[in-house]
């Protein structure tokens, strides 16, 4: 799982719509907690997309290998 929790902040400069930016802080929007929380999902989702595209053809083989053997000790499962 990918955690960002305690990681310090760093200054950056971002160019960002003006109108927006402007609507953001009439709504008391706090900007850079916002661009945080909504960069550190995006950055989740491409590696997950990356990390599911690189692992496509181990995730393949494991499950046809399900489809043919079945389920590892299933003869011990109670459902």
């Amino acid at each position: 799982m990918l955690r960002f929790d305690n990681a310090p902040k760093k200054p950056t400069n971002l160019s960002l719509n003006s109108k927006v930016l402007e609507m953001a802080r009439d709504l008391g929007m706090n900007i850079s907690q916002t661009v945080d929380a909504l960069l550190a999902e995006e950055v989740k989702r491409r590696y997950w997309e990356k990390w599911k595209e690189e692992n496509k053809d181990a995730m393949e083989a494991y499950n046809e290998r399900i489809r043919r053997e079945g389920l590892p000790l299933a003869k011990y499962r109670k459902f």
